[in-house]
């Protein structure tokens, strides 16, 4: 898939965009045959695209041996029908490195996460995400967040980078993400993808909608995919009683419920999850599970949101 190809793909989403978590087993292994149930329940339920490996996936966790594996697991499982992002981080070498397993893989494209612990300037971000870009055929998304923060003239400099088509923001400052929007409009031609990457991006997304950030990642579709649905469609057709019913009865409570935990972005979603039926284990260190009642708090609002779907189709 080139970069065109990709960019096309993702630039008109059909459903939400799916962050699998990655299944463990009992011994605490990867569990391929669980994972590949899960990636293929959320093609069966409308995912737009397949992010494998990512921050939901738990890529600081896994081996490189695993990632391969199970990038090339939503390969096979996708068999075509959604592109396939894998993952990819760390140094630059690192970085390099997980690029090619996911090229060799099949993957389509690449989220390329922050570089580890160092904070760098500008020119060296710049110089990281080139030559991750430069080391496959695979497209890019460079996710801003943590540590690899941009001023609007790098994102210039990215978009013009041949192989990079996107940014994913994690960081949430909107007056830079209007700068950064306004600056590569002026300065490339053609379309530039932006992805709002916070956790739990439907609670922002209007606002990110309204300064051209049309595109988000959907944790919650990884085990309440019908909610995700309803407020993906609530968002595209306009429809705004549906989407401030959702967002004032399940995905406000749901935030303020990760906000309890740290790490609660990974492990809560894991756990939901398991609340819905198909047993991806626990989370590996230095991530910890819920507490029980947080994990209760999660039942009751699944059930409630899916009451306000009801609602919505009634």
């Amino acid at each position: 898939m080139t970069p065109a190809d990709l960019a096309a793909r993702l630039g008109i989403p059909s459903g939400p965009l799916f962050f699998p978590v990655t299944a463990y087993g009992a011994d605490g292994a990867v569990a391929l045959d669980v994972y590949r149930a899960h990636v293929r329940r959320g093609i069966e339920a409308g995912a737009a695209a397949v992010f494998a490996c990512c921050g939901t996936g738990e890529f600081h966790a896994l081996t490189p041996e695993e990632y391969q594996a199970c990038v090339r697991a939503a390969v096979e499982e996708t068999a075509g029908r959604v592109p396939v992002v894998a993952g990819a981080g760390y140094g630059t070498a690192l970085a390099v490195r997980y690029a090619r397993l996911a090229a060799d893989a099949g993957a389509d494209g690449l989220l390329a996460m922050p570089p580890y612990l160092v904070v760098a300037g500008q020119e060296g971000l710049l110089r990281h995400y080139r030559d991750i870009a430069g080391a496959t055929p695979l497209p890019v998304i460079v996710y801003q967040r943590d540590n690899a923060v941009f001023t609007p003239e790098t994102v210039v400099e990215l978009a013009r980078t041949e192989g990079i088509i996107g940014l994913k923001d994690g960081l949430g400052d909107l007056d830079l993400m209007q700068r950064t929007v306004s600056a590569v409009r002026g300065a490339v031609p053609g379309d530039f993808l932006y992805f709002n990457g916070l956790p739990t991006a439907e609670q922002t997304q209007l606002a990110y909608r309204a300064i051209g950030v049309p595109l988000y990642s959907s944790a919650v579709f990884c085990f309440a995919p019908e909610i995700a649905q309803a407020f993906h469609r609530g968002l595209e057709v306009g429809d705004e009683a549906v989407v401030r019913r959702l967002l004032d009865g399940f995905f406000r409570p749901f935030v303020e419920l990760r906000a309890q935990g740290r790490g609660y972005a990974v492990s809560l979603v894991k756990a939901g999850v398991r609340l819905r039926g198909l047993d991806v284990g626990e989370v590996r260190p230095p991530l910890h599970e819920p507490a029980e009642e947080h994990v209760e708090r999660l039942a009751q609002l699944i059930e409630r949101g899916y009451e306000l779907v009801k609602e919505e189709s009634a």
